[in-house]
């Protein structure tokens, strides 16, 4: 995934990006009113050399006080310091806990030793930093006695040996009045960072663990057909499932473009039966089939709609047809084409399912049916005929080897990779024609409108005809979703 795609992923999963933002200034806002203020005290220290005298000595000096200060520096958190500051100031911790919380530097080339102290309490920071200033000072100076002759240690202190080397104290610890911890403006800036990469983690995670199609562009690439059609989801679509001839939204102008496409797809060689099938139910190739079939005959193209659904048959309900005499009453010999064919304003020809049958697979791939499609296809320049999916049964794999080609129908960011590349598989190893892909239901842009959840399956509005014109769209339940 590119730069672009994420800042696109980003865009389109932008809730999960605020509430992994909230979550992370929550818990810095939380860890700021639940911690303990802590408190800094410091105090600072000179290293020079005993021996004065002219210039030479005093350079010799300062060189030997800057070459040893990193190692006193070092000095400070040991337990020769922090037992006797414990012992002196009689307080409740280890040496080590102690330890913990003294901090000695020295700078480069200087012979300065910076004591800070952290502590709960202020007051106290500042008395145990001054006790560790004097008691490292006493520690060092100890150390740097030379041994008398006997081999004991005298004590600078008492005149039983010098220490080449003084400390003193340039700067006393006071009482801090701020807090050095919590930093509320810090740690909320940390919250806000840190929030932004979890949202940016848990989307680009998202974004990989979903095998969804989120563009027709990706669609194209991934199965190699080309896309015919984009189909944007339209808020009025339960109420309209159908297009109308006078129609000029989104959704209408789209299935035009279809219509368009697929007459210019195969210009050498077109196709006058096309399967209309999806890989999973719920893609919308039932919609997509119905309003095919009613552009082509807005252009003029005498079309015949099939509904090869014996599973779930929709295409009579949204017509408000009758669906108890259709294509299951010619299959069995019981009635002739004609005598089963209806008609819809706009000069559509519709031929719907008849009675579900037991055995739907078996009928769908036998000779009768190719001589009904033969037979349909003399009379009339295109023939729709929508299908079960795929996947679910194998009704559509039989008859689909009858047609002259295929239009494989994808719900945008519902439709898995890995059915999509079944399903086109599958229409491969029948050796069917594939004429492209619809990318049903995809989010217009934004002021769109768009919404999943409004894509329902609602009856359509029955319109007023003209007396004697069969009734058009009435519960289309079924052709929204199918």
């Amino acid at each position: 995934m590119d730069l672009h795609g994420f800042l696109k992923a980003l865009a389109r999963r932008w809730p999960t990006v605020v509430v992994c933002l909230v979550l992370a200034v929550g818990a810095a806002l939380a860890a700021t009113s639940l911690s303990a203020p802590v408190y800094e005290a410091g105090t600072q220290l000179f290293v020079a050399t005993r021996d004065g005298g002219d210039t030479a000595q005093l350079s010799q000096g300062q060189s030997f006080s800057q070459a040893r200060v990193q190692s006193y520096a070092r000095i400070v958190t040991t337990r020769q310091v922090t037992v006797p500051v414990l012992e002196r100031l009689g307080l409740r911790a280890t040496p080590e806990e102690l330890a913990s919380r003294i901090t000695a530097q020295a700078p480069l080339d200087t012979v300065l030793i910076d004591i800070t102290v952290r502590d709960t309490e202020p007051r106290r920071a500042a008395r145990i930093a001054n006790a560790v200033a004097e008691r490292f000072t006493e520690v060092v100076e100890r150390l740097e006695t030379p041994k008398g002759v006997s081999g004991a240690e005298p004590k600078s202190r008492s005149g039983g040996g010098t220490s080449p080397v003084s400390l003193r104290i340039t700067q006393e610890a006071v009482p801090p009045a701020v807090p050095v911890a919590p930093r509320p403006l810090l740690n909320l800036a940390a919250g806000l960072l840190g929030g932004l990469l979890l949202g940016a983690g848990v989307v680009a995670l998202r974004e990989t663990l979903d095998t969804t199609l989120k563009t027709a562009e990706a669609l194209g690439e991934f199965t190699g057909l080309p896309g015919l059609g984009v189909i944007p989801y339209d808020r009025t679509a339960p109420k309209q499932p159908l297009v109308t001839a006078g129609g000029h939204s989104r959704r209408a102008e789209a299935f035009r473009k279809l219509r368009t496409n697929l007459q210019f797809s195969q210009v050498d060689n077109p196709p006058r039966i096309i399967v209309v099938t999806s890989s999973v139910p719920g893609e919308g190739k039932t919609n997509t089939a119905v309003n095919l079939a009613l552009s082509l005959a807005e252009a003029g193209v005498s079309t015949c709609l099939v509904d090869a659904d014996l599973r779930r048959p929709c295409v009579a309900p949204a017509f408000g047809l009758v669906q108890d005499a259709g294509l299951t009453t010619v299959l069995i010999g019981r009635a002739r084409v004609a005598d089963v064919m209806q008609q819809v304003a706009g000069g559509l020809s519709v031929l719907a399912s008849g009675a579900v049958p037991p055995n739907p697979t078996e009928l769908l791939a036998s000779a009768r049916m190719a001589e009904v499609l033969t037979e349909l296809a003399e009379f009339h320049e295109a023939v729709i005929v929508d299908t079960a999916p795929l996947l679910p049964v194998a009704d559509t794999v039989g008859l689909a080897s009858l047609a002259q080609g295929t239009l494989l129908v994808v719900r945008a960011a519902r439709t898995k990779r890995d059915r999509v590349r079944t399903a086109a598989e599958s229409l491969e190893r029948v050796g069917v024609r594939p004429l492209g892909t619809v990318f049903s239901m995809a989010p217009v842009p934004k002021g769109g409108g768009y919404d999943h959840r409004d894509y329902g399956e609602l009856p359509a509005p029955r319109p007023s005809v003209p007396p004697g014109e069969p009734v058009v769209p009435a519960g289309a339940r079924a052709a929204g979703e199918r």
